[in-house]
């Protein structure tokens, strides 16, 4: 491998050397010395090259120098994560490469979850002539995905020799050409198949591909820690909402792609009965526990909308009044402190210990069903700090830490109306989607709301990007923000774009201690992988 990935969460310059570009070496294996390097391989006639992951995407690629040496085939093995649309950019890389060298240029990816934060959707592309001749399915809940063609290799070799550009080397014998013994079968050429799921040509790709690679993402974790399903602390806002339907989403995606029997096999759940097989919700039931816990500041709609919710995916789903338990705590540290705690004088005090008595309870039906805790707090929240340590953040895993309130927002409307194909809607999700999002953490009066603590979600989110996406000082965000949202007066803009950038500085510690997080576009603040920032700044 000739080029490295560094950005993000690739750290491949912090363990390797890239290959030099036409060096060739030898390694011992099996008794003998094999050939190893920035090789062309020649089977029979056929030769072929290859680019890894990387190379593909760089100016100065590989595939280059092997079209000079003769090669007919180019193959990339690919770690390529998802990110939204990112397949049709995979697709333009592999049709460009066919049609620019002359050559059928196949690009296999991973598949899955593979190491705990990162999704891969298992594309595989077969290029001729500048066209995709085949492709398998995206994000699918196989182990493995197999893609076929037939190819005409004369056929390629013709348009080369057209091409004035193509300069070949002429070279008799090259030092990176290994020659190996190779029976290649004889096939008319055929035209392939391009394997293309209806929801790929969706008008709504972005919530079809989100719901789908966060299901794949979860039905992996949850196989590979061989744990027995999931527990969601359901608020009755969106974002518990989002995670409890994106395991639901898990499990009748994954059954109506690879059956049953195959999806509890795999998922080793050995108390399944596949001779009678179970629906997809009794499955929900069997995987997924939520809990609404209540307090004195919990209201009838946050208790019903949780209700709905957990109806909705098939859930097993349980209410518990913790009001108690915050006010035993309230009492202790008031005899502490020998005074009284009140809302004008310990308000964040008062929020935080409803939010975090809230976790035992989570933690307890985990550990009794040996489940994974999901946490329920979104990049939003994260980028402002606007989320309790220990509360909301409890959890083995974030599936939805690395997408923005206002995506979530739009999603779960998607997700109430439309829902992916195949699969359908959650109409129970009307009563989440008429709720304005609020911690509900204050006494009912005050009429508290996310957006009148922090700012609007989508200002927010724009701001987070140029900030911290595209490195921007408040000055240039500002610039940058004031033709977005021309609704908004100067005092505002400014007012809010100095509290995101004084929250963001205060709560990097918040953002340090957030549960491994599921990536699905290419920005994150993750600092373990993605956005490092000092724990200490000064407050900006």
């Amino acid at each position: 491998k000739q080029h490295f990935a560094g950005d993000g969460f690739h750290y491949e310059p912090l363990w390797f050397t890239p290959w030099p570009a036409d060096a060739a070496a030898t390694t011992p294996l099996g008794g003998r010395e094999v050939p190893v390097g920035d090789l062309v391989f020649d089977l029979a006639g056929v030769r072929i090259g290859m680019e890894i992951c990387e190379d593909a995407w760089t100016p100065h690629r590989p595939g280059a120098d092997h079209v000079r040496l003769g090669a007919d085939l180019i193959l990339n093995p690919s770690a390529s994560h998802f990110a939204f649309h990112k397949g049709r950019v995979r697709q333009r890389l592999v049709e460009e490469a066919s049609r620019a060298y002359g050559v059928t240029y196949i690009h296999a990816n991973l598949l899955g979850n593979e190491a705990g934060r990162v999704i891969y959707d298992g594309q595989t592309l077969v290029g001729r002539q500048g066209k995709i001749v085949a492709c398998g399915p995206r994000l699918s809940f196989h182990p493995v995905v197999l893609c076929e063609a037939t190819i005409d290799v004369d056929e390629g070799r013709m348009q080369r020799a057209q091409s004035s550009s193509h300069l070949p080397d002429v070279a008799s014998d090259p030092p990176n050409l290994v020659a190996a013994d190779f029976d290649w079968p004889r096939a008319a050429a055929s035209p392939g198949t391009v394997t293309r799921a209806t929801w790929e040509t969706s008008e709504h790709l972005e919530a079809e591909e989100f719901s789908r690679a966060v299901a794949l993402g979860l039905f992996d974790y949850l196989r590979k820690s061989h744990t027995n399903g999931f527990v969601v602390s359901l608020s009755g806002g969106a974002d518990s909402a989002a995670v409890a339907c994106l395991v639901g989403l898990m499990v009748r995606l994954a059954v109506e792609e690879i059956g049953v029997e195959q999806f509890a096999s795999r998922l080793q759940l050995d108390d399944v009965d596949v001779a009678s097989p179970p629906s997809p919700r009794s499955l929900t039931a069997r995987l997924l526990t939520t809990v609404y816990q209540a307090t004195e500041n919990s209201s009838d709609a946050t208790r019903q909308s949780a209700r709905a919710v957990a109806d909705g995916v098939g859930a097993t789903h349980y209410e518990l009044d913790i009001g108690d338990l915050s006010a035993a705590y309230t009492a202790k540290v008031e005899q502490a402190l020998g005074r009284s705690l009140t809302w004008e004088t310990d308000d964040l005090t008062l929020q935080n210990i409803q939010a975090r008595a809230r976790g035992p309870a989570a933690w307890m039906l985990a550990n009794a069903n040996n489940a994974l805790l999901l946490a329920t707090s979104n990049r939003s929240e994260a980028a402002v700090g606007y989320a309790t340590m220990d509360g909301d953040t409890c959890g083995s895993i974030s599936p939805i830490a690395g997408i923005d309130k206002a995506f979530l927002r739009r999603w779960l409307a998607w997700l109430e109306q439309i829902g992916p194909a195949k699969v359908g809607p959650i109409g129970q999700l009307k009563l989440v989607n008429q709720l304005a999002p609020t911690a509900e953490l204050r006494p009912q009066k005050t009429g508290q709301t996310d957006e009148q603590d922090l700012m609007p979600y989508d200002l927010l989110d724009a701001v987070e990007h140029h900030a911290i996406g595209l490195k921007r000082s408040p000055v240039e965000v500002r610039s940058a923000v004031a033709g977005e949202f021309p609704q908004y007066t100067a005092e505002q803009l400014d007012q809010w774009i100095r509290r995101f950038f004084v929250l963001w500085s205060r709560n990097q510690w918040k953002r340090e201690r957030y549960a491994p997080s599921l990536h699905v576009d290419d920005k994150n603040l993750d600092p373990k992988t993605w956005c490092r920032f000092p724990i200490l700044s000064g407050g900006f």
